[in-house]
């Protein structure tokens, strides 16, 4: 229940009941001032956090700034780039979010603890002055009516007179101070409703403004993230591919280290001791030795030199080398070479005897030449056989198992794929085999597939074009590419170029069915990249550049048409752009540099600085349709005899007042029409209108029940059918216009009571009001 009120006459009487009805008017008081002291403190409390939180974000935006990506080789690919420019973009994201909630920071003072503050010192405390004089002016005059009741009536009239007008004074200053106190503990009673509610409401807006904000945000980044994703799984990819041929190099140099030469590099180098002969005996000296086989030129540079000697590298000029014979000389591994800038031959002692094996051969020794310790799997030819074993594979796959998920990616066993293999290149009956027959599975003829074309005695796109197609799959403009891959693709030999257009359209292929195997252009370059292309060099740097043979194999899938429509109208590939120099055509993904949406309008601004250029106008300035608002439901059908609220019809109650032109807008939202033009960039409909509308609009439903009075009719208010509103309007009361509300004059006058106009306050604060200022203008 409420308080009953405090009428003036009652001021008069003083009686108790009136004194008790006080009391718990000033219970009510202090109440309030301790609950708005509360309000404050906790309100202080989520800004400094709401601050402290920003700091830290910013400080974890600064770490994000700070780090750059290296790589290892020469060139990063397109998802390279954007991985290595993911954290800047993080940061510029991050930046833009806390400058908005910097703003809002900013605001949050002034919007809320300010007004509180005045709220309580202003209004609470005038009013606990006045009832300090209330109470100062109670105790004189009532002490003085003891006093002057307890005068004798046999003083003097003129004495008594005297006396009566003090008491009268008294009594009149005390009715005074009450009616003074009276009115203003009520005023302050039915002021707290809006004075209190308004700068929460305002603070809530920002907050709510915000949370808004980065929910857009969040919109803006989803496509960003996508295409991130997009490039960390081919990175993953590229990365799984080029660790399988790194753990096969370095499984092969385990079994068989090769601590010079590396199979088809011209030029040999390692540690050599050479026999010096002093004049008081022989010693070994260690070298490291550098031969270049095209101009016999022999490079020594001498390790662990004495402290004073004075000798430096040497070069020297190959004649010949001789293998040393075993009974020779009390060294092993050993072999004589003659130059021409010495006389004589020098002695020198190779680590191991294949060590030596390999530098007889790179210089032409005259001792037999041994190749290489490492055993290579039998190679195979890219003839007759192959081409019809290729074809069958690929009838099979495309017949069986072209939908197959992960398709070329699983495995088969390698018993299963030696048995095929060994059974269809039988030199007895080759390509005797029947592999639409159950008994092979997609699995063990994909991987046999993928084993002859990885065996092949030289890759199907040649050692002579390997550098050139990597250099291409380098170059950042996609029309080179392009253009330098199509081109290169016709200098392949005729019997090459007729294998790779067969894989090629095969691959395309199974690649159209890729919502059901799963395997796009970047998997199938992935898997089939490492197969098409070799180095011819087994190195690590080689390996580096898998996933540009990778991207090489991806652009042969997606532009396979125009490639194999016929060759260039050049055939020879285009020149090589220079590096860098040129802006890039294919521009990595970014975030940070869209276009900027426009600032949001904060509660409490005015119509005229930001209302009318907005309506009809997007963040970019197009003027598009708003999108409806989300879950909002149309009320519920007029009830027989009344409307959804149970009131009687039209023309059985009084009709509201006319509604402004700004509040049509409100009208055809409750119809489900159009929503007006214009849309601000946190989501608040631009038209000024609609400013407090649109925030009650997007609040969640109220519970089954009914509606509070005091809810703007504005609003629909989801109901069933079935539900009955617990508390209805009274039938004679009009609903609360949605938009301004026409002020008396007596308050026109008075700015400094009315804080912003009825279009920044929802409609129930406006009306509560302006109420209580009409009754304080008629007492």
């Amino acid at each position: 229940m409420g308080h009953p009120p405090l009428e003036f006459s009652d001021c008069y009487l003083d009686s108790p009941d009136f004194r008790e009805r006080l009391k718990c008017y000033e219970q009510e008081l202090e109440r309030t001032n301790k609950f708005i002291k509360e309000v404050i403190k906790d309100g202080n409390a989520l800004i400094a956090a709401i601050r402290g939180y920003s700091s830290a974000v910013q400080k974890f935006s600064q770490t994000l700034q700070s780090f750059q990506f290296d790589f290892i080789g020469d060139t990063l690919t397109d998802d390279e780039i954007n991985i290595a420019e993911s954290f800047k973009e993080f940061a510029e994201l991050l930046h833009e979010v806390e400058l908005e909630r910097s703003m809002m920071v900013q605001n949050a003072s002034d919007l809320l603890i300010k007004p509180l503050e005045n709220f309580r010192k202003e209004q609470i405390g005038f009013t606990k002055e006045r009832k300090k004089k209330f109470e100062k002016d109670g105790e004189k005059f009532y002490s003085m009516l003891d006093r002057h009741l307890h005068l004798s009536s046999k003083k003097k009239e003129s004495q008594l007179q005297e006396a009566d007008l003090q008491v009268d004074k008294e009594r009149h200053n005390f009715f005074e101070s009450s009616l003074e106190y009276v009115y203003q503990i009520q005023e302050v009673q039915e002021s707290k409703k809006f004075s209190i509610v308004e700068p929460v409401l305002a603070f809530l807006h920002s907050l709510f403004t915000y949370n808004n904000l980065t929910v857009e945000l969040t919109q803006d980044f989803l496509p960003y993230k996508q295409q991130l994703q997009l490039s960390l799984q081919n990175t993953r990819n590229h990365f799984s591919s080029t660790r399988e041929e790194l753990e096969d190099l370095k499984k092969r140099m385990k079994e068989a280290p090769l601590t010079c030469k590396l199979p088809g590099q011209p030029t040999i180098e390692g540690y050599l001791y050479t026999q010096e002969k002093w004049a008081l005996g022989i010693s070994w000296v260690k070298y490291y030795c550098q031969y270049e086989k095209e101009a016999k030129t022999l490079r020594m540079t001498p390790i662990d030199q004495k402290p004073g000697a004075k000798q430096g590298t040497l070069d020297l000029t190959l004649k010949s080398c001789v293998r040393r014979k075993t009974d020779s000389i009390d060294k092993r591994f050993c072999f004589d070479i003659e130059t021409n800038e010495r006389s004589g031959t020098i002695t020198l002692q190779a680590l191991s005897e294949a060590n030596r094996r390999l530098w007889m051969e790179a210089m032409d020794g005259k001792e037999p030449i041994y190749h290489s310790p490492i055993t290579k799997q039998e190679e195979m030819e890219l003839n007759e056989v192959g081409f019809k074993f290729v074809r069958k594979c690929i009838n099979a796959v495309e017949t069986k198992g072209i939908t197959t998920e992960g398709v070329y990616r699983t495995v088969g066993s390698n018993i299963q794929v030696q048995k095929l293999l060994n059974a269809f290149f039988d030199p007895k009956c080759p390509g005797d085999v029947d592999l639409q027959s159950g008994d092979w599975d997609i699995k063990t003829i994909t991987s046999s597939l993928k084993f002859y074309l990885r065996n092949l005695s030289e890759p199907v796109m040649t050692y002579k074009l390997h550098k050139e197609l990597v250099l291409a799959a380098k170059s950042e403009n996609l029309d080179y590419r392009l253009g330098a891959i199509h081109a290169l693709v016709y200098k392949l030999p005729d019997k090459n170029r007729e294998m790779l257009e067969l894989l090629i359209q095969h691959l395309v292929n199974v690649c159209e069915h890729s919502r059901e195997n799963l395997m796009s252009p970047s998997n199938m370059g992935v898997i089939f990249g490492p197969t098409l292309m070799r180095a011819q060099e087994d190195t690590v740097a080689a390996m580096m550049n898998i996933k540009f043979q990778n991207i090489v194999v991806e652009i042969l899938i997606e532009h396979f048409g125009k490639i194999y429509s016929g060759p260039p109208e050049d055939t020879s590939a285009p020149p090589v752009p220079p590096p860098r120099v040129a802006a890039r055509r294919h521009k990595p993904i970014t975030i940070s540099k869209r276009p900027l949406r426009e600032r949001p309008v904060f509660f409490g601004a005015s119509v005229e600085d930001s209302g009318a250029e907005w309506l009809g106008q997007t963040p970019n300035g197009g003027g598009v349709e708003a999108p409806k608002p989300l879950h909002r439901s149309r009320p519920p059908a007029p009830r027989p005899g009344g409307d959804e609220l149970g009131r009687p019809p039209a023309e059985g109650r009084p009709q509201p007042r006319p509604e402004p032109e700004l509040g049509k807008p409100v009208a055809r939202l409750q119809d489900g029409g159009a929503k007006p033009p214009g849309k601000a960039a946190n989501g608040v409909v631009s038209s000024p209108a609609l400013r407090s509308g649109t925030l009650q609009a997007r609040r969640p439903a109220p519970r089954p029940g009914g509606s509070r009075d005091g809810d703007c009719d504005g609003v629909p208010k989801p109901r069933s059918h079935s539900d009955k509103p617990v508390i209805m309007r009274p039938p004679v009361r009009p609903p609360d216009p949605p938009c301004r509300t026409p002020v008396p004059p007596k308050l026109e006058q008075r700015p400094d009571l009315i804080a912003g106009t009825a279009e920044e306050m929802p409609s129930s604060v406006v009306a509560s009001r302006t109420k209580f200022f009409e009754t304080a203008s008629r007492r």
